[in-house]
Formats: structure tokens, sequence, C-alpha cells
């Protein structure tokens, strides 16, 4: 068990994912100061107002995006390993927490769910004229790859997060993927049928 800083936000960072965050509260200046000092890591943690979840993710600062005179700054982050929460800690400006890492179970994607999976991301890619790199089939923790490309509600990040099988989570990015094909093909719809005032014009 370590103690971790902890960044808590209505905001769920997958494993790889990769945030711009704007910091600007005096106590999370001094945590992301002393991060980039130190080249640490911190704990990202999904936080509303039912409190803190139970589980969040290591994060590390990539880049220093801007640095403004007052202090504040602008930096990309991405999650690495995750862990659950066992205690909160007192001491510091900012929020900290007694944390235990989160391991995988030895349950590995099928071929047949990570070939859905990269069809589905290809064809959503494709829909929306997204230039996002699709990633390779072998790639370590796809799942969460996948995810992390993709925007999708904090409830089901939150649920990947927790998810301890690989199998299950990339069967379950399958499914979220094909909500995401759904929703990308009824907006492409309406606003086709927006651009045509709705009807249909014959030469």
């Amino acid at each position: 068990m370590t103690e971790l800083g902890l960044f808590p936000l209505p905001l769920v960072l997958l494993p790889t994912e990769r945030v711009p965050l704007h910091i600007f509260e005096p106590r999370y200046r001094e945590l992301i100061g002393e991060c980039l000092d130190s080249g640490e890591e911190f704990g990202m943690i999904y936080a509303d107002e039912d409190g803190l979840r139970d589980v969040g993710t290591r994060t590390r600062v990539t880049e220093v995006l801007t640095r403004m005179a007052d202090g504040r700054m602008d930096i990309l982050v991405e999650g690495g390993d995750r862990f659950r929460l066992v205690e909160l800690t007192t001491g510091r400006s900012f929020q900290t927490g007694d944390v235990v890492p989160v391991e995988d179970e030895a349950d590995p994607a099928g071929t047949g769910s990570i070939d859905r999976a990269l069809g589905l991301f290809d064809s959503l890619r494709e829909l929306t004229g997204s230039d996002v790199d699709v990633p390779d089939a072998d790639t370590t923790q796809l799942s969460f790859v996948l995810a992390g490309r993709v925007e999708l509600p904090s409830d089901d990040k939150l649920l990947l997060l927790r998810d301890l099988s690989e199998r299950s989570r990339m069967d379950r990015v399958c499914a979220l993927l094909d909500e995401a094909m759904s929703t990308a093909r009824r907006m492409r719809e309406a606003a086709e049928r927006a651009a045509t005032n709705g009807r249909v014009h014959v030469e």
C-alpha cells in the first residue's frame, strides 16, 4: 500500500488514455508542480456530488502545454496503472490517500471479439471522419486503448475501469462501439436531412 496524491475530477481516465487538463487551484498547482519536479505520478479519481469512487488511475504528466504568469498551467496527462482507494489520508493541501494496485485476472479476450472490436472501431472512425489510428490486435490492454479513443459516458468508463477481465472488457467495448456507431449514423442522417430541409430534391 502506498500514499498517492489525488486529483478528484468529474472525469474518468482510462489506462493509456490522454487528456488535457487546466490546472488553476493552488492546491493542485502544488500537486502537479511536485510531480513535474520529481517525475512521480498522481492519482486521477472520479468525483461528483456523491463523493470519490473507489478506483482510479495512476497518471503522469506527458507535456506542459502552457505556463501562465499567475501559476496556472495547461498540461497533457496519460493514464497508467489502476489503483483502488483504501483510505483517505490528511496532511497536505491537496487530497491524498492510501492505495493498492488493481490487477487483471488471467482472462484474455478471444480473437473473435478482438477482430469485431477493431472492425467496429475502424468503421466508426470512417463514419465520423476521424484520423485516429486503429491500434494493433496484439496491443496490451486493447480494450482500454480502444475505449480511450472514443467519447464515452463516465459511468461506462467506470465499469471498464473496475472490470478485472480483458475478455469481459472487450465484450463491453464491442457493445459500446456498436452503440456509438448507431448514434453516429443517426446524427449523420439528421444532418443530411437538415441540409435538404427534409425534402427530396428532384432534378
